[in-house]
C-alpha cells in the first residue's frame, strides 16, 4: 500500500473512531453516513506541492455538488511534521481561498498530530480534539457550517464538551481508540 493510501486509511479510521465515535464534531456524523466526505492524501512533501494539491482539491470541491461532496480532508503524510511549518501552510491555504474569491463559500480548518492550543502544554489531553494521524487540511462548505450552527447554535458548548470528554477519556482511552498513523 502506498504512503498516500495508508494516510487515507488512517484518516478515515480517525474520522470514524474519534471525530464521529467520540462526537467531537456533532455535524460530522451525517456527512459521513451520507458518504459526502472526500478523503485524499498528497504525495507532496513541501509547501509548494501541498498548496498545489490543496488548490486542486479546492477546485474539485467547488465543482462538485454538495450532495456528492460536502467536505474534503486532505492528508499530508510527508514533509509537514513540524507543527509551526504546517500552520504556515494552513495560513497560505486560507489566502488561496480568499484570492480565489471563495471566502464565505469555503472555510479551511486544520488538524495535526502535534496540535497544541495556544497556552496549553504539549501533553494536555485536550489538544487531541484537533490531533489527527497526519497533518490535514479540511475544506468545508460555509453553507454546511451555517446549517450546522443553526441546528446547534452554541458552538462554545461543543468545545467545552469535547474538553471534558477527553479529560474523562484520558490518554490511555485515546490510545485505545487506535487512531494514530500506521507504519
Amino acid at each position: 500500500m502506498s504512503i498516500p493510501d495508508k494516510a487515507v486509511e488512517d484518516t478515515r479510521r480517525w474520522l470514524e473512531r474519534a471525530v464521529v465515535g467520540l462526537n467531537l464534531c456533532p455535524f460530522a456524523k451525517s456527512v459521513v453516513a451520507k458518504r459526502q466526505v472526500h478523503i485524499t492524501a498528497t504525495q507532496a512533501d513541501d509547501a509548494q506541492g501541498v498548496l498545489a494539491a490543496f488548490e486542486a482539491e479546492l477546485k474539485a470541491l467547488v465543482v462538485a455538488g454538495a450532495r456528492e461532496r460536502d467536505t474534503t480532508l486532505l492528508a499530508i503524510p510527508r514533509g509537514m511534521e513540524d507543527f509551526l511549518t504546517f500552520l504556515d501552510v494552513a495560513a497560505r491555504a486560507e489566502r488561496i481561498v480568499r484570492k480565489r474569491g471563495l471566502e464565505g463559500v469555503i472555510q479551511v480548518a486544520h488538524f495535526h498530530p502535534r496540535f497544541v492550543f495556544a497556552g496549553a502544554q504539549e501533553d494536555d489531553i485536550t489538544n487531541y480534539t484537533n490531533r489527527s494521524p497526519h497533518p490535514t487540511l479540511h475544506l468545508l462548505r460555509e453553507a454546511s457550517i451555517d446549517r450546522a450552527v443553526a441546528a446547534f447554535p452554541d458552538a462554545a458548548a461543543i468545545y467545552e464538551a469535547n474538553m471534558e470528554r477527553l479529560r474523562a477519556l484520558g490518554r490511555e482511552g485515546w490510545d485505545a481508540l487506535d487512531v494514530g498513523a500506521k507504519p
